[in-house]
């Protein structure tokens, strides 16, 4: 608690310093700066985070940019998660900030409650984001306005190991309609036929898991800076690994404790000792990698109600342009060729997420085989289901992935009931939102 505390400081600090800034008129809200080309050369720059199959293939696409628009160059920045936003952090509160940054949903109500973020709207000559979901593109807004682009999206879905299911002789369920019972009726099988050497599924444990819940549950998890979740709905999804630990279908707390920590690759799914796993569809390819097996598929996550518009697109990750930028006609030229032209598309293809753009979602989906044809085929397979997207999560959450697994671990290892828990967690959620507004 003290180190999240500490942290929670940091970012009061840096909203202070950034609000200082643009009350005294530097580049950081930078407002009056027009939206047109400039005459000649230009120089922009761009960050993101990621390893290094994201690094070669954003340089190449830059390329591509650069090519066609000679008289614009583009330095790049990149860094791992945790470097990544301490450095942001720094450079946007000094007036300093990429011209074109990556942003995640966990970030973004923050630097765009706090003016940091170009207002998109005002560059529409040169950014088309008409091309996307008109319900994934809402959740690039913060106070009514477009502070970023969508650029991939990702859904929750159920990857499923066939070649688990087949070793042990069982059928799956009618998969379009099962509900949480069903799944963790079939879930249970798995283990109790494996005699424990094959656990069936662990429980979500994350953000998009429980916004999922909230909304089968006739819920919002947050409503501008609101939680407004119940204690009782909360309760019941910090139960949910307790119960599938007691009764097997995890293994015991143990081996629960030991997935929720592990990387990919050494999870009980990744070292295919595990038959499915609730996750964003784009983790199919890599987890089929790491169980050496292409005998993977997919489904629609389990449902409350079977048929219920619960599901949403979330945004895998955003381009977001500085209010600071002194060339945003050309900032936002370089996120409308990363998210709309056919041959970034090409280059960059599902590294980040399924792409927002639809045309370039089904012209990669046209040549992918195998997994990657699968993940990005089942948008169209969740269609029915989406409904209206949730508010984004506000500024002062965005530890609450840590935060769920925190919680979930006081639960499972009998520190707390599910309900004193859940009354505990949306306190501290709600105080930390409130010091951050």
């Amino acid at each position: 608690m003290k180190r999240m505390w500490k942290k929670y400081v940091a970012t009061g600090l840096a909203a202070v310093t950034l609000l200082a800034t643009t009350a005294c008129g530097s580049s950081v809200g930078a407002a009056n700066v027009p939206v047109v080309p400039a005459n000649g050369d230009v120089t922009i720059r761009l960050s993101w985070w990621g390893g290094d199959a994201r690094i070669k293939a954003t340089e190449e696409a830059i390329a591509g940019f650069e090519k066609e628009h000679p008289n614009i160059h583009v330095e790049t920045e990149y860094s791992d998660w945790t470097g990544y936003w301490d450095k942001l952090a720094v450079q946007s509160a000094g007036g300093n900030a990429p011209d074109v940054m990556q942003m995640d949903e966990l970030y973004l109500a923050f630097y765009g409650s706090m003016d940091a973020l170009l207002d998109l709207n005002k560059a529409s000559d040169y950014l088309d984001l008409s091309t996307m979901d008109p319900s994934l593109k809402a959740m690039g807004q913060v106070d009514g306005k477009q502070v970023a682009a969508p650029m991939t999206t990702s859904q929750y879905g159920v990857i499923i190991n066939n070649d688990v299911l087949d070793s042990l002789g069982l059928t799956l369920p009618d998969t379009d309609t099962w509900t949480w019972d069903e799944f963790s009726d079939f879930a249970k099988q798995v283990t109790e036929k494996s005699g424990g050497k094959t656990i069936g599924a662990i429980a979500p444990n994350n953000g998009y898991g429980l916004q999922l819940w909230a909304r089968q549950h006739g819920e919002n998890l947050f409503k501008g800076n609101a939680v407004t979740i119940s204690p009782e709905t909360l309760a019941s999804f910090l139960q949910l690994p307790a119960d599938w630990a007691k009764n097997g279908i995890e293994g015991n707390a143990e081996r629960w404790s030991e997935n929720t920590a592990a990387t990919l690759n050494d999870t009980d799914f990744g070292k295919g000792k595990q038959a499915m796993m609730i996750t964003q569809a784009t983790q199919i390819t890599p987890y089929a990698q790491a169980a050496g097996t292409d005998n993977m598929t997919l489904a629609p996550v389990p449902q409350v109600t079977p048929g219920e518009k619960t599901m949403y697109l979330k945004p895998g990750m955003y381009w977001a342009v500085s209010s600071g930028s002194q060339h945003p006609a050309e900032a936002a030229m370089l996120v409308d060729y990363l998210v709309n032209d056919k041959n970034a598309g090409a280059i960059l293809g599902t590294e980040r997420g399924i792409p927002a753009n639809n045309d370039i979602r089904r012209m990669l989906a046209k040549d992918a085989t195998g997994t990657d044809r699968t993940s990005l085929d089942f948008m169209d397979k969740i269609q029915p289901t989406l409904g209206n997207p949730p508010s984004i999560t506000p500024n002062g959450a965005s530890e609450l992935d840590k935060i769920i697994v925190r919680y979930q671990q006081d639960v499972v290892f009998g520190k707390r009931k599910a309900l004193d828990a859940a009354k505990d967690m949306i306190a501290e959620l709600q105080e930390s939102i409130d010091f951050a507004s």
